[in-house]
């Protein structure tokens, strides 16, 4: 069963809340958006963001709270006024990050993970006006919470991440989403990159190859599978980007292995996020798993197919026209797990290589 994701009308709707439209009055210093600290995550929240900032008055700025590594995703962003970064992620605030936010001083936040600690936070910082969903216990230091449905194993749940962050900007005055995207100005422009990357995008034939995937070994489609895409990429006059953190680097060894250096790079781990973006965006196709790489190429324009497994691509699927989806409906998936429970990881390993060249051909026809 192959599915195909649109930007819009179809990726699965949210809870409509009633609408309460944000009192400017009280927030004059600008707002505070707390994003999560996964990337694909953070990347399925910029529509929201984006219809968020068309609601603030002139005066009001628009502040986003992310990891460090987030930074630079956030600063190309146009509708971004200002980027703070905390310390540690997972952890306890520091002085210091409370006194960046202190000193900005924010009328209002919106918190799109579902952190309790990051409210309580909040609330120290002086933020009385925050809203989010209801999680672990933190809707009583909210002046506005939302419920969502608990999310259900080895079912498509229909309900995606975006559309919730949607319905939270929508309930507190936001324009319905036309489906569009922010627009991204690159801090680094793609001639002071590093690591070759400004001859690869100008290859016309580049692939990029995301075969990690941060949440665990469940949602990576064989290394062996990913290689022998890369092969007939090659065999066809194109060039490949192995891409990936630093803890995936052996993954994407694993799948650039025995093809020729010349014509496949392998660069998990040698790349920042300006690179990455650059990448991703001047790339011909893009081929992944469930993973902040396949989100971000979405955002930035890319053609891709992305394969699912574990997860529910109804929830999680890019959120792009661009961008087709391959799953093969298990009767134990999505289960959701970080590893297969059983071992076989059939819903990953059933989907076959020649399919995915075929889709691929298809999409690039």
């Amino acid at each position: 069963m192959s599915k195909e994701q649109k930007v819009k009308p179809d990726l699965a709707a949210a809870p409509e809340f009633p609408v309460r439209p944000l009192n400017f009055t009280h927030i004059k210093d600008g707002i505070i958006v707390r994003v999560p600290n996964w990337l694909g995550d953070a990347v399925m929240t910029l529509p929201a963001i984006m219809q968020l900032k068309k609601i603030l008055p002139e005066f009001c700025a628009l502040f986003v709270l992310c990891p460090k590594g987030l930074k630079d995703m956030f600063e190309s962003l146009t509708c971004v006024n200002m980027v703070i970064t905390l310390e540690k992620t997972h952890r306890n605030w520091s002085r210091g990050d409370i006194r960046r936010l202190t000193r900005i001083h924010p009328g209002a936040a919106v918190l799109f993970n579902n952190s309790l600690r990051d409210a309580v936070f909040m609330r120290m910082c002086g933020i009385k006006h925050l809203y989010g969903a209801a999680a672990r216990g933190r809707a009583v230091l909210f002046k506005r919470s939302f419920k969502f449905p608990a999310r259900v194993s080895y079912n498509l749940n229909n309900l995606h991440h975006t559309n919730k962050y949607l319905s939270i900007v929508k309930a507190l005055g936001a324009d319905d989403w036309d489906g569009s995207l922010p627009e991204f100005e690159i801090i680094t422009p793609l001639d002071q990159t590093g690591n070759g990357v400004s001859d690869l995008c100008e290859h016309p034939a580049l692939l990029t190859i995301a075969g990690g995937a941060a949440y665990g070994g469940s949602k990576r489609w064989p290394a062996d599978s990913f290689r022998k895409v890369a092969e007939w990429w090659v065999h066809n006059g194109g060039i490949v980007a192995v891409l990936g953190s630093a803890a995936e680097e052996t993954i994407a060894a694993e799948i650039s292995d025995g093809l020729p250096a010349s014509k496949v790079f392998n660069l998990a781990g040698k790349t920042d996020m300006c690179e990455l973006m650059h990448l991703l965006r001047n790339s011909k196709f893009c081929i992944a798993n469930d993973s902040g790489i396949m989100h971000l190429s979405a955002a930035l324009g890319g053609h891709g197919l992305a394969i699912f497994g574990p997860t529910d691509w109804t929830a999680t699927g890019p959120i792009s026209e661009r961008w087709k989806i391959v799953y093969e409906k298990q009767e134990c998936s999505p289960c959701f797990k970080r590893e297969c429970p059983t071992g076989s990881c059939k819903c990953m390993k059933n989907i076959m290589v020649e399919r995915v060249i075929a889709e691929i051909k298809k999409m690039i026809a």
